[in-house]
């Protein structure tokens, strides 16, 4: 692209005539960004047909219409008897139906009656509703216009998501004016084809003729989607052959000790052959002096915290330090307590470093870092804190990798040279996607489960059976049974109808004295003693209330079921993974799906999946077939390439084209230099 054009688009949006900077900080809020290029990456959610109609009669209510109106007399509003009552313009259609428009704001009403003086004729645009007596009403019209300025009033009408103190006609204006100037910059004779139909792909989602242009199979459509997985496919080869790079290689660490052998010998159990086939690809790329990137999917249960260990293991018999990154102090705490008696009996050094560590018993840690006694180190982002210096920092493994943000990761990578990374997920991402969204990092599967693991049986239940399921839930109780029971919300909410954590804690203790509650918003050392009290199996604690806290990480071998309310609310990755707090130990395991009164038919057909079901990757499939994208991005999949264009569902095809295309480039082409400014997200923070 020429300067000038990238020039335009990295203006500011508080310089585009009619914004200013106050609104520019609105659209940044909506936009990420408030350059005219992230404008125009911002596509229309869908379109408004505004078509002029000649009259009310056969109008539905809640439609928007347009239609032209005689003002017959004006009636203003005011306060009677403490209510304020509307300012209201009388009206008629062409066919003679009555119309009424109606204002509520008095501080804009000689305005309003400006606009519409009696005698007139005026063209009305806006929602279409009927009073008690039938009679139509139009509040607050969006647009007032006269005959001769009808082409003012947009027949189709784009639809942008937007946010509080943004209209849409905020939004029309600046599209309006970044296109006109675009159209200039890009006359004909420009030079660049890419860069024309690029835009004029985006002309045509920014000015829709109809809701088509916005499916994901137009043609501007699949022509944005492609282009956008292309650019990051070329990052992605890029960021590969960089570490590929002869300059990025590190000396190959020779063996000094003998402790894997040691390892195999203490574990209590056997690995599964999908344990020891990923084992075996670790310690290959541990070999290399090319620096390992591989990701490690495995199901809920599936053994990736002792795979992790045996890398582990593995760089210390090279006299290397290991970091195991997790995302909550709790979850650290729980794989310390973990590794560290299997450590202990292998005569390595494990150790756990979190926000927590104060004072002289921090100080101590960070000593035995900085000598290299330490060779495992268990934490939170607090491994990466400034103070914090290792002697020789060879692996650095991040649990549940998509919570951490690349800057974190980088923050990590930069305390060794070159280090070895593995990341690990228990949110299986459909096959047919992982390879393209992880396309810089190597993949490994553990698609086996441990010897001995019962399938969870997994039924949903109304929730006006309720006191059927307390009068189950009392008898397995009695024969020793510990119990999760997830509620989506901390307090109860006066507008969603969901059921609160506080609220269940306390009918439940009505029926069982000695239960806990944990949630989010709770002292953490709090938390942790309740949760360490539901863990011992000698604790009175049976029954643990908790909100989605107990979702990743939280490993109580005892509790054998699971009671999930307002299942229908929570995604099918979300509920697997609740599911997975269960079936830890030989019994056998229940999971338990309580749906809502006004549960729908998606949302049953999401509770039998599950009921049909354990295996995560299925899983993962049939969630992004019925949900899309758009519910399947959420806070739990934060990770995952939150697209402009592309649809997860609607695009695999394009995934493998753009993958395929980006491999055969040698060098990246101007156009993929192009594409990647166009959809670098950093460019927006930094704008």
């Amino acid at each position: 692209m020429k300067k000038d054009l990238i020039d335009f688009l990295n203006t500011d949006l508080q310089f585009v005539k009619g914004v200013g900077p106050v609104l520019a900080s609105k659209f940044q809020e909506v936009l990420g960004g408030r350059r005219v290029l992230d404008f125009l990456l911002h596509k229309p959610a869908y379109v408004r047909p505004r078509e002029i109609t000649d009259s009310v009669m056969n109008v539905t209510a809640g439609d928007v219409i347009t239609i032209q109106l005689h003002i017959k007399s004006h009636k203003k509003g005011g306060v009677f008897r403490g209510r304020r009552a509307p300012t209201q313009i009388i009206c008629n259609d062409k066919l003679g139906a009555p119309v009424t428009i109606q204002f509520f704001n008095s501080n804009f009403l000689d305005y309003w009656l400006k606009k519409l003086p009696v005698g007139e004729w005026r063209i009305v645009s806006g929602k279409l509703e009927f009073n008690n007596n039938g009679g139509a009403i139009i509040s607050h019209p969006e647009f007032i216009e006269c005959i001769e300025n009808a082409a003012k009033i947009p027949t189709i009408q784009s639809v942008y998501p937007s946010t509080e103190g943004l209209t849409q006609k905020n939004f029309a204006n600046v599209r309006d004016q970044v296109f006109y100037a675009l159209s200039n910059k890009l006359s004909p004779g420009y030079d660049e084809e890419n860069v024309v139909r690029f835009f004029d792909a985006l002309r045509t989602v920014h000015f829709p003729q109809s809701a088509g242009d916005l499916l994901p199979q137009s043609d501007a459509m699949m022509r944005l989607a492609y282009d956008e997985l292309f650019a990051h496919q070329v990052a992605i080869a890029i960021t590969r052959k960089q570490r590929i790079n002869v300059k990025n290689h590190r000396p190959i660490r020779e063996k000094k000790y003998d402790l894997i052998e040691r390892f195999y010998s203490e574990l209590p159990f056997d690995l599964t052959g999908a344990q020891k086939r990923v084992i075996d690809e670790i310690f290959e790329d541990m070999k290399k002096p090319v620096p390992m990137m591989r990701l490690v999917q495995g199901d809920v249960g599936s053994g990736k915290t002792i795979v992790a260990l045996a890398a582990s293991i593995n760089m210390a018999e090279r006299g290397a330090q290991t970091v195991l990154m997790a995302p909550t102090d709790t979850l650290a705490q729980q794989h310390f307590a973990k590794l560290k008696p299997l450590c202990d009996k292998i005569g390595i050094i494990c150790d756990v470093l979190t926000g927590r560590d104060k004072g002289r018993d921090r100080n101590e840690k960070l000593i035995s870092l900085k000598s290299g006694r330490t060779r495992l180190v268990v934490g939170t982002h607090a491994l990466f804190s400034s103070d914090v210096e290792y002697k020789d920092l060879g692996l650095i493994i991040v649990d549940e990798q998509h919570r951490f943000g690349v800057d974190q990761r980088e923050a990590i990578r930069k305390k060794g040279i070159n280090p070895d990374m593995l990341a690990l997920s228990a949110t299986p991402i459909p096959r047919t996607l992982s390879m393209t969204i992880y396309g810089d990092m190597d993949i490994s599967i553990l698609n086996e489960k441990p010897a001995g693991r019962l399938p969870i049986k997994t039924t949903k239940l109304p929730i006006s059976r309720v006191n059927d399921l307390i009068s189950r839930l009392s008898l397995q109780i009695k024969n020793g049974a510990k119990i999760f029971w997830v509620c989506p919300l901390v307090k109860e909410s006066e507008t969603l109808d969901l059921m609160a954590a506080q609220e269940r804690y306390e009918f439940l203790k009505k029926y069982f004295p000695d239960t806990g509650l944990v949630h989010g918003k709770m002292d953490k050392k709090q938390r942790d003693k309740t949760m360490a009290q539901f863990s011992d199996s000698n604790s009175k604690i049976r029954i643990l209330v908790s909100t989605t806290v107990i979702e990743v990480g939280i490993d109580v071998p005892s509790a054998s079921i699971i009671v999930i309310e307002n299942a229908e609310r929570f995604g099918l990755a979300a509920l697997h993974q609740l599911r997975g707090r269960v079936g830890r130990g030989q019994t056998q395991s229940f999971c338990i799906l309580l749906y809502g009164n006004s549960v729908s038919e998606d949302g049953i057909k999401r509770l039998s999946v599950l009921c049909e079901t354990d295996d995560g990757f299925l899983i993962a499939e049939q969630d992004l077939m019925m949900r899309g994208v758009g519910e399947l991005l959420g806070t739990k999949q934060s990770g995952w390439i939150a697209y402009e264009f592309v649809d997860y569902r609607e695009h695999r095809d394009l995934f493998k084209l753009a993958a395929r295309d980006a491999r055969e480039l040698d060098v990246p082409s101007e156009w993929a230099n192009d594409l990647m400014f166009i959809f670098n997200r950093e460019n927006r923070a930094r704008a």
